[in-house]
């Protein structure tokens, strides 16, 4: 698939286990991040995610539409609820996504496979929302099956 490009599943850590699951779960993610372009790994993670069911929402202020569907520039502007915030941004802005997941009410905060913040999954903790970092969705998911 064009755009994939996470690792495979090194074992889950059994703290992960039960977040993974509910988060794999999830019916509607917010992807922040997600990129128009079909070689990024935001876009083939993304086009997995509807292929097996799952409503995503582009979150980018840098478009207005991605895959067809009306892009946002910001989880506070999209519209709620969401189950999932899937992260495809720099470790340095997570801190300010996980607050904004936790403001919508997001249940799960998932950063992608190279992606790690101590501030955010801190932030998860606290608020009692699950938080998984440094994986791929679309790897756990298959993995899962």
């Amino acid at each position: 698939m064009t755009g994939e490009s996470c690792p495979l599943p090194s074992g889950k850590e059994s703290s992960d286990s039960d977040a993974i699951g509910r988060m794999l779960s999830a019916r509607r993610i917010a992807v922040v991040g997600l990129s128009d372009d079909p070689m990024r790994p935001s876009y083939g993670v993304a086009r997995y995610l509807m292929s097996v069911g799952k409503e995503v929402i582009p979150i980018n202020p840098s478009h207005e539409q991605v895959m067809g569907l009306k892009c946002y520039s910001s989880l506070k502007e999209a519209p709620l609820p969401i189950d999932l915030v899937n992260v495809f941004r720099r470790p340095a802005a997570c801190g300010q996504v996980a607050r904004d997941a936790i403001a919508i009410g997001a249940k799960g905060l998932w950063l992608q496979s190279g992606i790690t913040n101590e501030e955010a999954r801190q932030l998860a903790s606290e608020a009692g929302i699950d938080f998984v970092q440094n994986k791929c969705i679309l790897v756990e998911h298959r993995y899962a099956r």
